[in-house]
């Protein structure tokens, strides 16, 4: 058998670290593989001047490098079809999910969201960061053609 290469994709709005020993995305056939994106840069810089990012706001940012890196990839938010949340303080668990809900508000109106973990974890790779989100997807396919499951709709 012939192994498939994947392909690495980078986009400057979800920057990666000079040191960094991952790729932010893999891309094998139409899987879109995403590594977990933080805050990173914009919140240390923001506790460093004395105003840091709550849990809301980081949420927000790790959602903005996910999309990047999707269209970077050929697709958008719409092939998002999970999400793993790695949360340091199960009480910003509400902060999370109203990010969720305004980020697919204005990028998914009406569709499903996506499939989601939420995980607590005891710290991040920074101490200023709360929130780490990573995700899968399939650049075949599309969160806007599928039906709300019973009982529930994406509002």
């Amino acid at each position: 058998m012939v192994a498939a290469a994947p392909r690495c994709v980078v986009n400057p709005a979800a920057p990666l670290p000079p040191q960094a020993t991952w790729s932010p995305a893999l891309v094998l056939g139409p899987e879109v593989i995403l590594s977990g994106q933080t805050a990173g840069a914009a919140a240390q810089q923001a506790a460093a001047a004395g105003t840091p990012l709550d849990a809301y706001q980081q949420t927000l940012v790790c959602l903005r490098q996910l999309q990047a890196l999707l269209e970077a990839a050929g697709g958008g938010v719409h092939n998002l079809l999970k999400l793993t949340v790695y949360l340091t303080d199960i009480a910003d668990r509400e902060a999370v999910g109203r990010a969720r809900r305004d980020f697919f508000a204005d990028v998914l109106p009406g569709a499903p969201y996506p499939a989601s973990t939420l995980v607590g974890v005891a710290a991040l790779v920074q101490p200023e960061l709360k929130v780490e989100v990573d995700g899968l997807a399939r650049l075949d396919a599309d969160l806007r053609l599928a039906a709300p499951a019973l009982g529930h709709t994406a509002t």
